[in-house]
C-alpha cells in the first residue's frame, strides 16, 4: 500500500511539471553588460530560477517584478538568472534591470542557450516569453512555466514551488 501510493504521488507530481521539466539543467556561461560570467553551477545547493526574457515584453516585466519580491522574501536561499537575448543589448538590459530593481544577473545568449533550454529544433522553432525554470540544488530542472502558464507566475504560487524544491 505504502509503495502504491508513493508511486502515484511520483507519477502525479511528474504529471504536474512543466514541458521541459525532469531533467538535467543544460550548462552554460553568459556574460552580463558587465563582462562577468554566470554559469548555474555557482548556484549548486541553493534554488535556482532562470527566467527567459525580453525587456520589451509587458508580461516579463510583470513577471520580474513578482522575481522582486520572491528575491526579497528569500534573500540568499534563492538564486535568479534572467537571460536574453538579440534585440536586446547591454543598454537595454541595464535600462531594463534598473527601471525594475533587479539585483540578480542579467545576461545575454545569442541563442544557443535558449534553445538548449527549450528544446528548440527546426521542427519547433517557436520561443515564447517568459519561460521560467525552477532548478533544485543538485541541477535538475524540476518545473518549468511560460507565458501560457500565467496564472501559476504568481508570487504565492511561485513561492509554492520554491518551498517545494528547497526541501
Amino acid at each position: 500500500m505504502k509503495i502504491g501510493f508513493i508511486a502515484l504521488a511520483t507519477a502525479l507530481s511528474l504529471l504536474a511539471a512543466g514541458d521541459y521539466s525532469n531533467r538535467r539543467a543544460p550548462g552554460f556561461s553568459l556574460t552580463d553588460s558587465h563582462y562577468q560570467q554566470h554559469d548555474p553551477q555557482d548556484y549548486r545547493g541553493k534554488v535556482l530560477l532562470i527566467d527567459i526574457m525580453a525587456t520589451g515584453c509587458p508580461y516579463c516585466a510583470h513577471l520580474v517584478d513578482t522575481l522582486v519580491e520572491l528575491k526579497a522574501k528569500y534573500g540568499d536561499k534563492l538564486a535568479i538568472i534572467s537571460v536574453v537575448t538579440a534585440p536586446d543589448n547591454f543598454q537595454t538590459g541595464d535600462a531594463f534591470a534598473a527601471q525594475h530593481g533587479m539585483t540578480w544577473p542579467l545576461v545575454f545568449d545569442m541563442g544557443q542557450m535558449i534553445a538548449s533550454y527549450l528544446k528548440v529544433t527546426p521542427s519547433s522553432p517557436g520561443v515564447h516569453f517568459p519561460h521560467l525554470f525552477v532548478i533544485d540544488g543538485s541541477g535538475t530542472i524540476r518545473n518549468d512555466f511560460g507565458a501560457e502558464d500565467g496564472d501559476a507566475l504568481t508570487a504565492a504560487r511561485l513561492s509554492a514551488e520554491i518551498d517545494k524544491v528547497a526541501k
